[in-house]
This record gives structure tokens, C-alpha cells and sequence, in this order.
């Protein structure tokens, strides 16, 4: 059975603290001294762990003033797969939480810019709901989400205090996610107060979500989720086939 190594030892139990809550945002954690007497390791050896834990974004180094708990730093890589926010999250260890905001059912004549996204059009409905989403308890996204009635005629709307895309795998639709677009741009007003977000700019993240019907494509969902960019970055990976 491999040893595990003494800088990864220091790690997990700096990690473990943070997810049992014994530190929190904000929190200092011990020094570098103190950690050395409390595993009897070398003190490269705990500066090797925090710089570690430093680059994944568990801590915040302050030369002079110590090594600091900071909100968790969320990473998505590969573009295009279409994982959910609930399945981001639980790739790295973070509790996803919904909160509804706003439900209601819009015409798609009211709102013709999302009705064309979605193939509708006259007395055609689409859902419209507004959610917070959160990583362990924190605000970290907004979501703003239109689904075609069409497709998707009912919503369970306690579905919408959790994850949406679990309620649309039980009805058996495939998701596909097409058409992803990037931008920054900055807050409003509700936006700073929801996400703790003043002088932040967001990452507003937007696509069109399809699945297949009788051998086709077809979208049944555009949504924008701003994200505070303090704590949440895109990875788009380059291979020999996607490069311009």
C-alpha cells in the first residue's frame, strides 16, 4: 500500500478542516511553525502543502500576515460537455444549493429574442425562472433560465430548489449543450447584493441546451448564469483538431 506523501498528509488535513466547517471564509489557519511541530515535518515540506493549497484556491498567502480560508475557486474545464452546475460543483468537493427566485409562464410572443432560440413562436409557452445558486451555503451564480413548454409541458417547481437537470434526466431527455457563449460584464445592483459581488465583474456564461426527438435536435432551454468571477474560471482545452 503506497505511503501517502507528508506535503499531501498536510493538504488533506488543511482540506478536511474547511469541508468540516472548524475553518471558515475568512479564517487564518496555522502558521508554518505550527504546522511543522504539529506533523514533525520540514518546513519545505509545509510551505510545498501551502503553496499547494495556495494554487487551488483553499487558501490565500499574505506575505507578513499569514495564510487565509478563501471562498472555493471553481474550474470548468472542457467546453461543451454540457455538465450541469450540480455536477461542477461535486467535481470538486463543493455542496451545490439552489434557492427559486421568480417563476412564471411568458408567451413566446412576449419574449420573441428567447422564443426564436427556442423554435416557438405565437401562443407558444416558455418557462422562465430565476435562481441563486451556491457552493457549500455560498453564493457563487445566478442563473436565468427559459424552457420550452413544448418540450417540456409541467415543471415540478421544488425540482428548481435543487438541480433542474436531475428533474429533466428523469424524463428521460437527453441534454446536449450548443452554442456557448462568453462574456464579463458587470453587475446590477440585485446582482451585487445576491452574490456579496461589489466591484467584481461577472462571467456571464449563456447557451442553448437541445435533445433528441424522433432522431432530431431540438433546444428546449436557453439560460444566462452570471457567475462572480472571483471564483469561478473557464478552462477551454486546445487539442490539433480545435485549433484556429
Amino acid at each position: 500500500m503506497q505511503k501517502t506523501a507528508k506535503y499531501k498528509q498536510v493538504e488533506d488535513y488543511i482540506k478536511q478542516e474547511i469541508s468540516r466547517k472548524n475553518l471558515q471564509i475568512g479564517d487564518q489557519i496555522m502558521t508554518e511553525e505550527q504546522l511543522c511541530q504539529r506533523f514533525n515535518f520540514s518546513r519545505m515540506t509545509i510551505n510545498k502543502a501551502l503553496n499547494h493549497l495556495s494554487t487551488l484556491g483553499y487558501i490565500e498567502r499574505i506575505p507578513g500576515r499569514g495564510s487565509f480560508v478563501t471562498a472555493p475557486h471553481i474550474q470548468k474545464e472542457n467546453l461543451g460537455t454540457g455538465s450541469s452546475f450540480t455536477e461542477d460543483m461535486k467535481s470538486i468537493g463543493v455542496k451545490a444549493g439552489a434557492r427559486l427566485l421568480s417563476y412564471e409562464l411568458l408567451r413566446a410572443d412576449d419574449i420573441p429574442t428567447i422564443a426564436k432560440k427556442l423554435e416557438l413562436s405565437g401562443n407558444d409557452f416558455i418557462h422562465y425562472f430565476v435562481r441563486l445558486r451556491t457552493g457549500n451555503d455560498k453564493p457563487i451564480a445566478i442563473s436565468y433560465t427559459y424552457v420550452s413548454a413544448k418540450i417540456i409541458p409541467a415543471i415540478n417547481v421544488d425540482c428548481l430548489n435543487a438541480s433542474f437537470y436531475e428533474f429533466v434526466d428523469s424524463l428521460g431527455l437527453e441534454r446536449e449543450l450548443k452554442q456557448l457563449e462568453l462574456k464579463a460584464t458587470l453587475p446590477t445592483d440585485r446582482q451585487k447584493e445576491l452574490l456579496a459581488a461589489n466591484n467584481i465583474a461577472l462571467l456571464c456564461s449563456a447557451h442553448i441546451t437541445y435533445t433528441h426527438i424522433d432522431g432530431y435536435l431540438h433546444p428546449y432551454e436557453y439560460i444566462e448564469t452570471y457567475y462572480n468571477g472571483d471564483i469561478y474560471t473557464y478552462t477551454y482545452n486546445v487539442t490539433k483538431q480545435n485549433r484556429i
